[in-house]
């Protein structure tokens, strides 16, 4: 059988660092009141000439690069993002175009937070059904231009990047020991839409808007929506968290990690954690986490891998995959 595995890895950031101490003179907040709740100490924010495109081309090049890979090797760009450089043409598009390809296609996927996942899944899916041989998978977010700079309990919480994968084809057993994507869930559910959503849109207010969001709301669903989906990919797959070499989940707020990892009795030394570093950075925050953990050396040929996140929507999903 076909598996989809990653043979290529790259992360873009802009070059502004912002400390929870340089918002002590924009808001009212503290790097030890921010550090408590999130366990966030920095975040990276875009300068005007930084967009989600820009950052997402910067990252897949660096996929490419780390692949031994260029441009015409691809056939398909899947961009997982809720900030797009404009209301259309899809951000994948811009970037097909800023990396100089001229063949294949390329879209947008909007989950919020679940994007890269949705994303990840979805280039699985036209792998494994002979659509494509090697796609690109990006997750960029310019999460600031969102954001009201005047609510401390948001305004502190997201940063901008992006993280890229190269996804190609390879041949499998059918095994759980095949490299490459074992199983994918995904699961939304509407009804959940004013917890964590932005109040602007073309069809509504013709205006962007900014990020709105009930915290408790959204940590009290988080960890119990998280592992529905992870249970049901260890049912799918025969494994169990004993299986897990490293647990790579969305960056949003360490608490919840903490909690999602002792939920699934996951131990906190097989945990990837990059919140600290770069903040909530959105559909950005799976692939960068990853990226991490693949540079470091933690991440290494044949271990067992489990992706996840939840976003606004809700949306949410898990993907277990062998490097």
């Amino acid at each position: 059988m076909i598996r989809s595995t990653i043979c290529g890895i790259g992360t873009a950031l802009p070059k502004r660092c912002v400390k929870n101490a340089d918002l002590e003179g924009m808001v009212e907040t503290s790097d030890e009141w921010i550090v408590q709740r999130t366990g966030i100490r920095q975040r990276y924010l875009a300068d005007k000439d930084e967009t989600t495109a820009s950052l997402g081309a910067a990252a897949a090049q660096a996929a490419l690069d780390n692949a031994g890979l260029t441009i015409a090797d691809i056939d398909l760009i899947i961009v997982a993002t809720a900030t797009p450089d404009n209301t259309f043409p899809a951000t994948a598009v811009d970037i097909q175009q800023r990396l100089g390809m001229t063949h294949g296609f390329a879209f947008d996927i909007a989950a919020v937070c679940t994007g890269f996942i949705y994303a990840l899944t979805t280039a699985d899916l036209y792998i494994t059904g002979g659509m494509a041989h090697r796609v690109i998978v990006i997750g960029s977010e310019t999460f600031s231009r969102i954001l009201d700079w005047n609510d401390r309990t948001t305004c502190v919480l997201f940063g901008d990047g992006a993280g890229a994968v190269i996804v190609e084809a390879h041949e499998g057993r059918g095994l759980t020991s095949d490299s490459g994507i074992l199983a994918a869930k995904l699961r939304s559910d509407g009804s959940h839409k004013q917890k964590l959503y932005v109040d602007g849109g073309p069809s509504t207010t013709q205006t962007v808007g900014y990020l709105r969001m009930e915290g408790r709301e959204v940590f009290k669903h988080a960890v119990g929506m998280i592992t529905d989906v992870i249970e049901d990919s260890f049912r799918e797959t025969g494994l169990s968290a004993a299986d897990i070499d490293w647990f790579v989940p969305h960056q949003a707020n360490k608490r919840i990690i903490d909690a999602s990892a002792k939920k699934l009795n996951i131990s906190e030394d097989k945990v990837v954690i990059t919140v600290d570093q770069h903040g909530n950075t959105s559909a950005a925050s799976v692939p960068l986490a990853l990226a991490t953990a693949v540079k470091d050396g933690r991440i290494k040929k044949g271990q067992l891998i489990l992706l996840e996140a939840m976003g606004g929507g809700f949306t949410w999903g898990a993907i277990l995959l062998r490097w």
